[in-house]
């Protein structure tokens, strides 16, 4: 059996060949993405109902956002390895049964059964994020562009909903909030059910465990690494925080939650038009560059005028839906193949979301010493102003093959163009 055979991340290794099975292809990974965001994003617009409830002190309660974050930094380096011990879909298959699991437990009205579901929930969400961009890579080398941008539009799109009807739902639906979280088994019992066709794939041979070491030595992988960590932890310090923010300007819970709502949906909206803008770019680094900018003039936004709340959740979700998508294009843009883009996933969801995972703790932190949201609200500028400077780096060229190990065989460098929905 050839190497190509072996290798589950090798261009070569095409599960199917006719248009209703990549069809098939695309779908399946779209219900995924589909259930990689709303089990963390309606926790925000609940947050102070959880504390109220569980008796949890805000830097505390914030954990709920951070536990997953770690849980992305602790599982993403050995994601490539268990893919290419299990295969890559038996591994997405048990991580939607790990993230079932976590949302069941998560509904236990008990402070124990809000953390270890949430730590569950992380875990299979961690597999999903790594292993998204590396199919899309083995499968549609030269559909990145598009359906990056379709799976981030989609994994937007239903948090945005989780974050718009959570506190509607924990109203009028028995058990309050807890029902309000665990509403999503549903969708996670849809995709795994999906997912099923998936998992009669060959398991790889032992050979292929030797996958791509991590591209640490790599000032590209790094500046991608810190764009992945930057942007998300303005993300998740968004949705845990910012209901609280917009509350204590005024806002009702309800209002704060669809002001949540307005942040994602216009995210979403945004991650459609990035496709396009990229058509017509050399590189990334111009538009990398000016979506940073304009996230950072939101948070600026927040800080000096705290009171427009609508004004900023539209200019948030104009930068945040951008730059998200353009992170995750980069776990591929900037591989030579598949396999170099499953490492490269690894290294920057790793490192990326384990500085993101300090965000929503300092906020509460901060706000919790007394300072008011003003000094929480500066570390998010300082954030953003840090993204600006390594969007500049992030935009263009190739990861190299770590020393020592040969170049993957991909036919060629990825483009420094982005694929276009043309493609």
């Amino acid at each position: 059996m050839s190497n190509e055979r072996l290798n589950p991340f090798s261009p070569h290794s095409k599960r199917s060949t006719g248009r209703s099975g990549r069809a098939l292809m695309v779908w399946g990974l779209l219900v995924v993405a589909a259930n990689l965001r709303p089990s963390l994003t309606g926790v925000g617009p609940l947050l102070d109902r959880v504390q109220a409830d569980l008796g949890l002190a805000p830097a505390v309660a914030g954990l709920v956002s951070t536990l997953p974050l770690l849980a992305f930094a602790v599982i993403s380096p050995v994601v490539p390895w268990l893919a290419a011990r299990w295969g890559p879909e038996r591994l997405l298959g048990g991580a939607l049964v790990v993230l079932t699991l976590g949302i069941a437990v998560r509904w236990v009205p008990t402070a124990i059964g809000l953390f270890a579901g949430t730590m569950l929930i992380g875990a299979g969400i961690a597999v999903g994020n790594v292993m998204l961009p590396s199919l899309i890579k083995r499968d549609f080398p030269t559909r990145v562009g598009m359906l990056t941008s379709a799976y981030a539009t989609v994994m937007g799109a239903v948090a945005a909903v989780a974050s718009g009807v959570a506190v509607p739902m924990s109203q009028v639906a028995p058990g309050g909030w807890h029902t309000a979280l665990g509403c999503w088994i549903v969708l996670a019992s849809v995709a795994l059910v999906l997912w099923l066709p998936r998992l009669r794939t060959s398991r790889p041979a032992a050979e292929a465990i030797r996958g791509h070491r991590l591209p640490w030595r790599s000032g590209l992988a790094w500046a991608v690494t810190a764009f992945m960590g930057l942007q998300s932890l303005g993300f998740y310090v968004v949705v845990t925080w910012s209901p609280q923010v917009f509350q204590d300007g005024g806002a009702s819970a309800a209002e704060a939650g669809w002001l949540l709502f307005v942040f994602q949906a216009v995210a979403v909206l945004t991650s459609l038009a990035v496709p396009a803008a990229l058509r017509w770019a050399r590189d990334q680094r111009a538009v990398a560059t000016v979506s940073s900018l304009v996230l950072l003039a939101g948070y600026l936004g927040l800080l000096v005028a705290p009171g427009w709340a609508l004004l900023w959740s539209v200019v948030l979700g104009l930068g945040g839906g951008a730059c998200l998508v353009l992170a995750l294009a980069f776990l591929s843009l900037r591989a030579r193949d598949a396999a170099a883009a499953g490492a490269l996933s690894a290294m920057a969801q790793s490192i990326g979301y384990l500085l993101a995972a300090a965000g929503p703790v300092i906020f509460g932190l901060l706000h919790s010493a007394g300072s008011g949201w003003q000094a929480p609200t500066v570390l998010l500028c300082v954030a953003g102003a840090g993204q600006v400077i390594v969007a500049m780096v992030a935009g263009r060229g190739t990861v190299p093959p770590p020393d020592g190990q040969a170049p993957g065989r991909a036919p060629s460098p990825a483009p420094e163009r982005a694929p276009s929905p043309g493609h």
